[in-house]
């Protein structure tokens, strides 16, 4: 496709505003890491939501939907539609907690909570592998997207997308930190909602899809294809699409930005607020913009492409100079862009970008705070200064992007293919991170097991386990997979809990005092201190644990963003009664949740 003038200077304009966010940016991001990596730990709620939000807008995020809706229909999405649940988990529950512990990293709480070398060894190790290798794999997958999007629209080569979208991003990443990476995301955010929506509408506008009545006689044609739930009447099809996410997925598998009790860029920004109500209003906020707000373009665009592209060959019929590696469902995204026109184009070429920067810049800041603080600083050189940390962490954002650049060239080519690999290398560790705040029990051999184990299962199950010997009547070979990794892992880490020596006493001590999360999971070490003359919980005596109340929050913020989303879903499909009584019952939960807010305890 051809950029017109007007194409052009939308696209110059909003490079213009990014760069000068990154260089206002600057004159503060240089000082220490504490301003470098997070913002220096004032940032309000509303802008950290609209950062998370932003940063999950990635440029890969609309071509997953739109292969997952391709391949098994609209109810394909509970596979990240369950993560509300940890979602929720993290606002009530876990927010405050990260913020009270005043650490620079997720990472840094390995040596609050654990102590010895296990848990230098367990923070040094996870610096490298999630900051390089697991960072870098997730940011290949957003780079691939805009690869497809480069080669559908404008014929680019993999590598000349490659170099183009990289090196803005490393330049206001590295030059603001995380604050230049927070507002730049503030800007880029309403770009890629905008872009979003009209790609939607244009969508629907085809001449195709009015040939059939419109958007209601897209939806009538498509079927089954459009239901929000899956097919009941199948266990082959509700099981795997519906139970095994919301019963055991959302609980046991890691996956980035929606780590069960938070972690990564979501743990980074809740260090950044200011204090731990705007913690605990960034995840919500987040929580709502993620999964009610940006699903329905997509899965509109997803569904529109199934009337004009009915497979893959019809794509490569009108577009052959797209690589064979690269044509798989998740390109049709791109491929409906093409169907824009001049004018317009700009706009959403921008807001692609747009998708992409905030993604990327965000992963370049998490990945190398995690690499200056949790590697370089406590392995390499403990007495680096403040400025020559910054320094490195700017070096580092300049070589992640690099080997970024080389694993969306020559490594990977399916949005779907990495989504699975990375639920999978997670699988059975997620509840090691909901329980280490309140079990006592849990050490650094815990997770130094279950994070190898669960490495050494995912790959005998992916390399050496043929798909026919797991395939069932009822699952999937990948969801048998999945089961196994978390049944197999979850048993190792517990048996190595009860197995392994306990922390230190004063280790346990320390972390509670620093903490405060209450229960009965602390109260062996809450005994032993009293006994000793050492008063570790005297915020708490006379108050009740708070708990309760807070699953509750969780179960009422389940079902409020869940009404959202799915009110939204009924408007578009045109059932007006159904959305507006589910708009009622977002809007009762709504009131119970900000009620209830008030009466949990924040420091």
């Amino acid at each position: 496709m051809l950029l017109q003038a007007i194409d052009w200077a939308v696209i110059s304009v909003f490079f213009i505003i990014v760069l000068s966010i990154g260089y206002v940016a600057s004159k503060t991001a240089g000082k220490n890491t504490s301003e470098f990596f997070l913002g220096g730990r004032g940032m309000p709620w509303w802008l950290l939501g609209v950062s998370m939000v932003a940063c999950t807008f990635s440029a890969d995020t609309p071509n997953l939907v739109t292969g997952m809706v391709r391949e098994n229909g609209v109810a394909k999405n509970w596979a990240w539609w369950a993560f509300l649940i940890t979602g929720m988990v993290t606002v009530f529950i876990y927010a405050k907690l990260w913020r009270r512990s005043n650490v620079m990293t997720d990472l840094e709480f390995y040596e609050k909570r654990y102590g010895g070398k296990p848990a230098a060894f367990l923070r040094g190790f996870r610096s490298v592998y999630l900051g390089l290798f697991f960072n870098v794999l997730i940011m290949g997958t957003v780079t691939l997207a805009a690869i497809k999007i480069g080669a559908v629209m404008f014929g680019l080569k993999p590598w000349v997308t490659v170099v183009v979208a990289s090196t803005a991003v490393v330049l206001y990443a590295g030059l603001g930190g995380l604050k230049g990476v927070i507002w730049a995301d503030f800007f880029q955010y309403s770009i890629a909602m905008a872009g979003a929506v009209l790609a939607a509408v244009v969508a629907v506008k085809q001449p195709e899809i009015q040939a059939i009545g419109g958007l209601s006689g897209m939806l009538e044609k498509l079927g089954d294809v459009t239901r929000f739930f899956p097919d009941f009447s199948d266990p082959s099809v509700y099981v795997p699409l519906l139970i095994i996410p919301v019963a055991v997925q959302w609980w046991s598998v890691w996956y980035p930005g929606a780590e069960p009790g938070g972690g990564g860029y979501i743990a980074q920004r809740m260090l950044s607020a200011k204090n731990e109500k705007n913690a605990i209003g960034a995840t919500l906020f987040f929580n709502f913009a993620h999964y009610a707000l940006r699903p329905w373009p997509w899965i509109i665009v997803a569904l529109a492409s199934m009337i004009i592209y009915p497979d893959l060959e019809s794509i490569r019929v009108q577009f052959p100079a797209v690589s064979e590696n690269y044509l798989k469902h998740d390109i049709a995204y791109p491929v409906m862009l093409s169907k824009l026109n001049p004018g317009w184009l700009g706009l959403v070429v921008a807001s692609l970008i747009a998708a992409y920067m905030s993604t990327i810049g965000t992963h370049l800041n998490w990945g190398s705070s995690y690499l200056v603080t949790d590697f370089y600083k406590r392995f390499i050189k403990k007495n680096s200064s403040e400025k020559e940390m910054v320094l490195m962490g700017r070096i580092s954002t300049v070589i992640l992007m690099i080997l970024t650049a080389l694993v969306a060239l020559f490594l990977i080519n399916n949005a779907t293919q990495a989504f699975n690999i990375l639920l999978l290398s997670g699988a059975g560790s997620g509840a090691i991170y909901l329980l280490r705040w309140f079990w006592w029990r849990i050490n650094a051999w815990t997770e130094i097991v279950a994070m190898f184990t669960a490495t050494i299962v995912a790959i005998i199950l992916v390399v050496f386990v043929e798909d026919s010997t797991l395939q069932t009547a009822v699952l999937d070979a990948f969801t048998v997979r999945l089961l196994i990794a978390v049944g197999v892992n979850t048993v190792i880490w517990l048996i190595t809990a009860f197995v392994t020596p306990i922390e230190d006493k004063h280790v346990l001590r320390g972390f509670y005092r620093l903490t405060h999360p209450g229960g009965p999971g602390w109260k062996k070490v809450i005994d032993e201190a009293i006994k000793e003359g050492d008063i570790i919980n005297a915020k708490e005596q006379g108050r009740a644990w708070e708990m309760p109340i807070q699953i509750l929050c969780v179960f009422i913020g389940c079902i409020v963003i869940y009404s959202c989303l799915f009110a939204i879903g009924n408007f578009v499909y045109g059932d007006l009664l159904y959305g507006i009584i589910l708009l009622v019952v977002a809007i009762a939960g709504t009131l119970f949740l900000f009620k209830s807010f008030s009466k949990l305890r924040t420091e």
